[in-house]
Parts: C-alpha cells; sequence; structure tokens
C-alpha cells in the first residue's frame, strides 16, 4: 500500500487546524464539565444568574399560592422557557411540578447539598420590582447553584437552594427548584454557547488570514526552490528563484542561483571545450586514414594486416570523434535550434531504411496523422541512435515495436525492445555521458557511452524529455514525449 505524501502547506494547515481543535476541545471539555463548575464560574456566571432569578421567582410566587396552585404555577414555567421546572424539598419529597421519580444520584446530590448561610444580603443579584410585601425570601442570599446528570435517559440537572413559605408554618420549607433538560446548554437556559461560538468563529478567521499569507509565501518560495533543484539535476541551469526574501529562504535562493549559474558555465564550457578538440582531431584524423589508404596501396602483402589494423584503429577514433563532436553540439545549440512541425511516420520509416538489418524485426504502429514539434535533424539522430541500440542488443530476441500515441498536448514516442533490459539501479545513469553498462570498455561490447547522451541533449534541444524502464516479464522501452504540432 502506497504511503500517503502530504505537502509542506498542508502540513502546516493540518498542524494549524490540529492546534485550533485541540483549543475547541479544551473549551468543549469545559463545557461538558459545565455541571461541575461553581456558578461563580466565567462561563457559567451570566447562565447562573438567570436560573437563580427564575428560582427565586418561582419561591415567591409559589409562598404566595396556595398549594394547590403550585403545579399550575411550576407547569406555566416549564411552558415557558426550554426546562421543566421541579419543586424538591430538600429531604427528597416532591412538592410540585411533573410527577418525577427523582433518580439515585439525584437524590442523594439533593441531600448533601449544602443550605445557604440564612441572612446574606444580595445586592448583586437584579430582580423585577416587586411590592415590599412580596419579597419576603428574595432579600436573602440563595444558596449556591449545583448541577448533575443523570442516564437511561441521559437528563441535564441545575438545582437552586430557595426558600418556600407557606401558611401552615411559620418556618419556611427548605427547598430546591430543579430545572430539567435533555440539552447539555438546556437550550441555552444553562449556557448559550452562541457568544462563545461567534468568538470561535472570529478567532478562526482571523488566525486564518494572519497565517493563510505567511504559510502561502513560505511554502511557495520551498516549491519553487524544489523545482529548481529538480531542473538543475536534469542539467537544465537557466533556472531563477526569488532571493529578495530576508530570511533564511532567501539566502538559500541566492546559493541555488549562484550554484545554476556556475554549474552552467562549467557544463557549457566542458561542451564546448569538446566540441572544439573534437573538431581540431577531425583534420589529422582525416590527413592520417588519407595518408594510411596510400599506404596500402604501396605496402606489400605481407605487412596488408598491419596497415589494416591502423585503418580500423583510425575508424574507431573517427567515430568517437563524430559521437563527442554531436555530443558537444546537441547540448550547445539548446537556445538556437529552430523547430519546425514533423510528422513521426515518414521519420520513422527513413530511420529504419537506413539503421535495419535482415535479423532484426521491426513493427511500426504510428497514426501517420501525429506530428510533433521538433528540430528534424536532431530528433532524426536522436530516434536513429535508439534504433540502433535495440538492435544492437536485443535484435535477434524479438520483434522491436516502435509507436506514439497522443497524451493531451504532448506526443510519446516508444521504441520497446524484447531484450532482457538493463540493471534497475542503471536506469538514471543511462543517459549520462561515457556511462557504459561494460566496465572494459572493450569494443566489441559496444561504443563509448556517448549514445543515450546525445538522444537526451537531441531530445531536450527540441524541448522534449526521454526516459527509460524495464517492461515485464522482459524487455526494455525508452519513450520521448514531445510537443504536439499544431495545424
Amino acid at each position: 500500500m502506497k504511503a500517503l505524501r502530504f505537502t509542506l502547506f498542508s502540513k502546516i494547515l493540518l498542524w494549524f487546524f490540529l492546534n485550533l481543535l485541540v483549543l475547541g476541545g479544551v473549551l468543549f471539555l469545559f463545557f461538558n464539565l459545565h455541571f461541575r463548575l461553581t456558578p461563580d464560574s466565567f462561563l457559567l456566571r451570566d447562565a447562573n444568574q438567570r436560573i437563580e432569578a427564575l428560582a427565586l421567582l418561582i419561591s415567591a410566587e409559589v409562598s404566595r399560592a396556595p398549594r394547590t396552585e403550585w403545579d399550575a404555577i411550576l407547569a406555566r414555567y416549564s411552558r415557558t422557557y426550554p426546562a421543566d421546572f421541579l419543586l424538591f424539598a430538600n429531604d427528597g419529597e416532591q412538592l410540585a411540578g411533573e410527577k418525577t421519580s427523582l433518580p439515585p444520584e439525584g437524590l442523594e446530590r439533593l441531600k448533601r447539598q449544602p443550605n445557604p448561610p440564612p441572612n446574606q444580603e444580595r445586592p448583586d443579584l437584579r430582580l423585577p420590582d416587586l411590592p415590599p410585601e412580596q419579597r419576603g425570601p428574595l432579600d436573602r442570599r440563595p444558596p449556591p447553584i449545583f448541577s448533575f446528570r443523570t442516564t437511561n435517559p441521559t437528563r441535564y440537572w441545575t438545582g437552586v437552594r430557595v426558600p418556600v413559605r407557606t401558611q401552615d408554618r411559620p418556618e419556611p420549607i427548605r427547598a430546591t427548584v430543579l430545572a430539567r433538560s435533555d440539552s447539555l446548554t438546556g437550550h441555552g437556559l444553562f449556557f448559550d454557547p452562541k457568544p462563545w461560538l461567534i468568538i470561535l468563529a472570529v478567532v478562526l478567521s482571523l488566525s486564518i488570514l494572519l497565517w493563510l499569507p505567511f504559510v502561502r509565501s513560505l511554502t511557495r518560495t520551498i516549491k519553487q526552490m524544489t523545482v529548481a533543484t529538480e531542473q538543475i539535476a536534469e542539467e537544465h541551469f537557466n533556472v531563477h528563484v526569488n532571493e529578495r526574501r530576508s530570511d533564511e529562504l532567501g539566502r538559500l535562493g541566492k546559493a541555488i542561483n549562484h550554484l545554476a549559474t556556475r554549474l552552467a558555465g562549467f557544463v557549457h564550457g566542458q561542451k564546448r571545450f569538446l566540441g572544439d578538440v573534437s573538431h581540431e582531431l577531425n583534420s589529422p584524423l582525416a590527413r592520417l586514414q588519407f595518408a594510411l589508404s596510400i599506404l596500402e596501396e604501396r605496402v606489400d602483402s605481407a605487412h596488408q594486416t598491419y596497415v589494416a589494423d591502423a585503418q580500423e584503429e583510425v575508424r574507431v577514433m573517427t567515430q568517437l570523434v563524430n559521437e563527442l563532436l554531436a555530443y558537444a553540439k546537441a547540448g550547445l545549440k539548446t537556445t538556437a535550434v529552430t523547430l519546425e512541425r514533423v510528422q513521426l511516420h515518414s521519420l520513422v520509416e527513413r530511420i529504419i531504411a537506413r539503421e535495419a538489418t535482415e535479423e532484426a524485426e521491426i513493427n511500426v504502429e504510428i497514426d501517420k496523422g501525429l506530428y510533433v514539434t521538433a528540430q528534424p535533424e536532431l530528433l532524426a539522430r536522436a530516434v536513429g541512435n535508439l534504433i540502433r541500440n535495440a538492435i544492437r542488443y536485443a535484435g535477434t530476441a524479438g520483434p522491436i515495436t516502435i509507436s506514439a500515441h497522443r497524451e493531451d498536448q504532448r506526443i510519446r514516442l516508444s521504441i520497446k525492445d524484447s531484450g532482457t533490459g538493463v540493471p534497475e539501479d542503471a536506469l538514471e545513469k543511462l543517459f549520462d555521458p561515457f556511462y557504459r553498462l561494460e566496465a572494459d570498455r572493450a569494443r566489441n561490447t559496444g561504443g563509448a557511452g556517448l549514445g543515450l547522451a546525445i538522444v537526451k541533449s537531441c531530445v531536450e534541444a527540441c524541448q522534449g524529455t526521454v526516459s527509460a524502464r524495464n517492461c515485464q516479464p522482459r524487455g526494455f522501452e525508452v519513450n520521448l514525449s514531445l510537443s504536439a504540432a499544431t495545424e
């Protein structure tokens, strides 16, 4: 299974959102602990003041009404607010509200909740104006609010200790107003999450607005440097990355630009040197070959073999010099090549007619309507070298197939043989100059290792790319990718 790969941009954004998720989880943990927090908590202060005020209003109203009307009073509050209101004595006896069997955990919490200290004023509690004769229980500080949760089914409870006066008792009943809901927030009564969600949305928006330009700038620069180094590795040195940044990436960009310039000078100078040397060697080799041909006519038969050996050595040296000259010219004329509209089928047929042998079976599968943009001479040299290699190393192993097809705005030309292929670790080195699979460099094992290097230089001069791969179960394939010619 192929491992997932993430870009640096996605990783930074993922880490950013993970950070927000952790913060959100912490906030949610606070919300989930709603029923364990004290009423003075900053998260619950406003909501608890509402619950407290409602509990005191219920206490005041039931204290003024006959006991037979208490259920109706609680029912009216339950209809008005998004929770069910119940009135219990602190010993667990239900005084008013919908008949409810309090769960054991709720009953235990009700009994063990401490009663409020008496006669504590509440100047901070804002209540509706009531006549003085109706303010009996409202001028005393109520007990702390407590909360708990029950299961099967899950319900959330908030309780407020209140005194309830009755006409038949001189002392008030120590009671508790319970608000029950199936929602953690009590549908906004226990806790209203909307302000917090708005704050979270604002924080998220501001964070994105602040982070996104920074992350985008960072990853865009890194991506540009990655592309530049990949092009340098492919011997494309006309690259330039942004070096105006004042941080470490700016310094790295300046180093990459300097490296590309220096490498371009070295490689260009190397190819020019090879071209100059090859050109200078052509003349003495031609004179030497001419002199050997004259010598061959004048020596006796006993010495003819020595002359023939010398002529063969001159021929090999001439071929090597010509390959060096072709490689150097292909590399030096990259920017001066004039590209034309070339028909692939006719070009391949001409090359086959020149390179084919009786032992090799060559199949052409190219539509005559396929045209590429290339320099005909350079493309012919590249394709000729590939066909020549296929015939040399796999001409008797099976058919050689030359095919081409369109891929969007590109044409893919493939030369595939039926040989044994090459070692996998050699695939990336095949197009390097002077690289050969045979280390001994004997004459009968091939040329000087410039054939595929010339192919690469010629194809890149035509603004194309070249790649090689082993086929399964056997065979070797070289692919040229060239721009499709427009009509």
